[in-house]
């Protein structure tokens, strides 16, 4: 009976894995709609393709976008000055992402964490058909997110 549950994990996790190389087999395959839970703090973000061909993700719905004084929380902690009025849940997070073929993943860009304020090189991949794994680091020292693609 182990060995029959055992070979059934396998196979899921073979099939799994083959589901998730598939995804990141085109470029255009991160294109859509995303959940992101950092903390119990959830947010929905837009992946769309911009003219010269790279990736952007921007936030479009967060669970809680008013401040305590019920005023719609902005981008306060960005570090363009420019961009601390902007509303939560329009902030960009990643602009110019691009893919590599050849890697079978997206980089190249920085990812915007407006909790923390700061941009750091982001390498992004699926895990599985609907989990996307963003890696940010600076100086290979990071953090994983995942976003769940819901659309």
């Amino acid at each position: 009976m182990k060995k029959i549950i055992f070979t059934l994990l396998c196979g899921l996790l073979f099939t799994t894995a083959a589901q998730a190389q598939e995804m990141n087999s085109n470029g255009d395959n991160i294109l859509g709609e995303y959940i992101s839970d950092r903390g119990g703090s959830k947010s929905k973000i837009k992946v769309t393709k911009e003219e010269d061909g790279t990736y952007m993700a921007q936030v479009y719905w967060v669970e809680n976008e008013l401040d305590k004084d019920g005023n719609k929380r902005k981008d306060v902690k960005n570090p363009d000055k420019k961009l601390r009025n902007v509303d939560i849940d329009k902030v960009v997070l990643i602009k110019g992402l691009k893919y590599n073929a050849k890697k079978q993943k997206w980089g190249g860009a920085d990812i915007y964490d407006p909790t923390m304020g700061m941009k750091v090189d982001v390498d992004v991949e699926f895990v599985s058909p609907t989990k996307l794994k963003l890696f940010g680091n600076i100086l290979g020292i990071g953090k994983k997110v995942y976003w769940e693609k819901f659309k």
